[in-house]
C-alpha cells in the first residue's frame, strides 16, 4: 500500500478510481487543472492543482508526495473538438504526458497504468476488438491515444518503466453510493444527456445520425460501469506491484447498445418520458465500436458487477437527481 498519483482525479472517471483506491489503502494524491474536473469531487486524498503542461509544477508534486505509480487519466476527450482542434490534443494529450512520464521516472516511479480509448481502434464495424486489431484511429483525440501508449513502450524499453494500458470506450453510470458521479460542462455523454432531457433540463436529446448500417439505423456502442471500470484499473495496479511485465487490456462487454436501444432502457428505468430530435451525422462518430475483455478477465481476474445497461442508467439517475458539482 501506498501513494498513487491520479492525474485527473477531480474528473468523472479519475474520482471515482480515487475512492477505489482508498478503499484499498492507497493514498490517492489528485493532480488536476480544474478545467473539466471538479474540485467538489475530490474526497479520498491530497489535491495538487496543476497542469500536465508544466514539468516544474509535476516535479515539485513527485518530490512532496513521492508516489509509487501514477493513473493517468486526464486528457482532453471530445472527439468533435480533437477533429476542429487538433493542435490542442497533440499538445495538452501527448505533451503533457510525456511530461507526466519523465517526470515519473525521474521520481523514482515506474509503475503507470494508463487510461487509453477503444478510439484507437477507428471504424472497425462488426468486429469484437481485441487487443491485437490494428489501430487505425480516424480522429485526433484516438490518434493521441494511441501515441502515448506508443510513448508509455519506448520509455519501458529504454528506462525500465512499466504500464498497464486500458482501452475502453463508453463508460457510464456512477458510484452506487453516491458520493461521486458524472458531470460535465459542457455535457457531450449520451446517458446524462439523455437525462438531462428526462429530467427538463434541455428541450430533447439530439440524436446524431439515423441512417448508418445498424439495425435501427443508430450508432452502435460498448458500455462499462465506471465502477466496474475502476475496479479493473486497481487490479492493474496489482498486476505491475507483483512485477509483471507491462500489457494492454481492452475493457468492454463483448456486445453494444444503439442509441435507440439506450433512450428505451432510460424510459423504462424511469418510467419518464424521453423528448428525442433527430439530427446529421457528426464528423468522426464511428458505426460500431465494440470491445471484447477475454484477456483482462482471464489473466487480471476483471469480473464487472455492474455493467449491465439498466443497473448503469439507475445509477447515473440516482446521481443525476442529487449530485452535481459546483465551481
Amino acid at each position: 500500500m501506498g501513494t498513487v498519483l491520479v492525474t485527473g482525479g477531480a474528473g468523472y472517471i479519475g474520482s471515482h478510481a480515487c475512492k477505489a483506491l482508498r478503499a484499498a489503502g492507497h493514498l490517492p494524491v489528485t493532480f488536476d487543472n480544474l478545467e473539466t474536473g471538479w474540485q467538489d469531487a475530490v474526497k479520498f486524498g491530497p489535491f495538487e492543482q496543476g497542469d500536465l503542461l508544466d514539468r516544474g509544477r509535476l516535479d515539485e508534486v513527485f518530490a512532496a508526495h513521492k508516489p509509487f505509480a501514477v493513473m493517468h487519466f486526464a486528457a482532453l476527450s471530445q472527439v468533435g473538438e480533437s477533429i476542429a482542434e487538433p493542435g490542442r490534443y497533440w499538445r495538452n494529450n501527448v505533451s503533457g504526458s510525456l511530461n507526466l512520464i519523465e517526470a515519473a521516472i525521474e521520481g523514482g516511479c515506474e509503475q503507470f497504468v494508463f487510461s487509453s480509448t477503444c478510439a484507437t481502434y477507428g471504424d472497425q464495424d462488426n468486429v469484437v476488438l481485441n487487443e491485437d486489431t490494428p489501430q487505425h484511429p480516424i480522429n485526433a483525440y484516438g490518434a493521441s491515444k494511441r501515441a502515448i501508449e506508443e510513448m508509455l513502450g519506448d520509455f519501458g524499453r529504454a528506462r525500465g518503466l512499466r504500464s498497464v494500458i486500458f482501452r475502453y470506450f463508453n463508460v457510464a453510470g456512477a458510484d452506487p453510493e453516491g458520493e461521486v458521479g458524472e458531470f460535465h460542462l459542457p455535457e457531450t455523454h449520451l446517458v446524462p444527456l439523455l437525462l438531462d432531457a428526462i429530467d427538463g433540463k434541455r428541450e430533447a436529446l439530439t440524436i446524431y445520425g439515423t441512417d448508418y448500417d445498424t439495425p435501427d439505423g443508430t450508432c452502435i456502442r460498448d458500455y462499462v460501469h465506471v465502477s466496474d471500470l475502476v475496479d479493473a484499473h486497481l487490479l492493474g495496479l496489482d498486476w505491475l506491484q507483483a512485477g509483471k511485465e507491462s500489457r494492454v487490456f481492452n475493457l468492454g462487454t463483448g456486445s453494444g447498445f444503439s442509441v435507440r436501444e439506450v433512450i428505451d432502457h432510460s424510459r423504462s428505468v424511469t418510467n419518464r418520458p424521453v423528448p428525442v430530435v433527430e439530427g446529421a451525422r457528426r464528423e468522426g462518430d464511428c458505426t460500431k465500436l465494440v470491445s471484447g475483455s477475454d484477456r483482462a478477465v482471464s489473466e487480471l481476474g476483471w469480473q464487472p458487477k455492474r455493467s449491465n445497461l439498466d443497473q448503469m442508467i439507475a445509477d447515473a439517475w440516482r446521481w443525476h437527481q442529487t449530485g452535481h458539482y459546483e465551481r
